[in-house]
């Protein structure tokens, strides 16, 4: 029984050290729009519209056209559970629904951060996220409030 018991609490050690571990890893995102785009601040709730295609434009009324990362990569990840409360397997549900009824088509992909970047920096209307570390002057983060 203490042999249980101790492989047990070893166990136990090893997932807590991989749970740390990878929050350690873990990336920091920042929402961005190009640096000549006039919105500076948006709420959450409108963040997730936009990328769940509930709405197409800012709230001033300029087009809003949301980028994505390539789904399974944890910044897209933790993008969505932190944005619009979504794990993977519910943002897969959910795109599901919306093509298969036809309200609504998921956001063009970009292959990883700098690519998400380049395509926001050349289109005012565009929006995505990005690990901070690829930040650049062409994009202005979002500051997003709750």
């Amino acid at each position: 029984m203490t042999r249980f018991l101790l492989r047990c609490g070893v166990l136990s050690c090893l997932w807590a050290g991989l749970l740390v571990g990878g929050l350690a890893t873990a990336a920091d995102f920042v929402i961005v729009v190009s640096a000549k785009s006039p919105v500076a601040t948006l709420k959450a709730e409108q963040v997730a519209a936009i990328f769940l295609a509930q709405t197409g434009r800012y709230p001033g009324g300029d087009e809003a056209v949301p980028v994505d990362l390539p789904v399974g990569t944890p910044l897209r990840d933790e993008f969505y559970s932190k944005v619009a409360a979504r794990s993977p397997a519910l943002m897969k549900a959910y795109w599901t629904k919306m093509v298969f009824t036809g309200r609504g088509q998921p956001p063009r992909e970009a292959a990883n951060s700098a690519a998400v970047r380049r395509l926001v920096a050349e289109n005012p209307a565009v929006i995505g996220y990005i690990d901070r570390a690829a930040l650049d002057p062409s994009v202005k983060v979002v500051q997003v409030t709750p």
